[in-house]
């Protein structure tokens, strides 16, 4: 059993996997719009080219997405996702590359318990947490 993220990006989730796709190697692994759908009685006509499931590959995880309802500005709060560099210098490509559009909230620097550690939220909202663990 593994715990798997499901993003609801509000409209912009073709965008997304397009940005994660250059700035982490994202792979998409499945895309469905609305459109696509047996049951176009449940779609709304006006988001028919919306993407109702996506999912992507990270390194050895995979996330789940969709553009949701395209009711509102896609809000995460209460968590961020992580990677784990492998050097630092991977770190550094990573988070230049996820904060670029968007916000960073503590800059990558070195730390009691990592060589690189930084927080940032992507142009999407996305919180990330970038981290090198430091060798024990």
């Amino acid at each position: 059993m593994h715990i798997q993220p499901y993003i609801f990006f509000e409209g912009r989730c073709e965008e997304a996997l397009d940005f994660y796709r250059t700035a982490v190697g994202a792979e998409t692994l499945m895309v469905m719009h609305y459109k696509d759908s047996p049951d176009q009685s449940q779609c709304n006509p006006a988001t028919l080219d919306k993407v109702m499931h996506a999912s992507f590959r990270v390194g050895d995880s995979i996330v789940l997405a969709s553009d949701g309802h395209c009711k509102d500005k896609a809000t995460f709060a209460g968590f961020f996702l992580t990677l784990n560099a492998d050097t630092d210098d991977d770190a550094k490509r990573l988070f230049a590359a996820l904060s670029e559009g968007g916000q960073v909230m503590m800059p990558l620097a070195d730390t009691f318990f990592a060589t690189s550690f930084g927080m940032l939220a992507d142009k999407f909202g996305m919180q990330w947490m970038i981290i090198k663990v430091r060798p024990m």
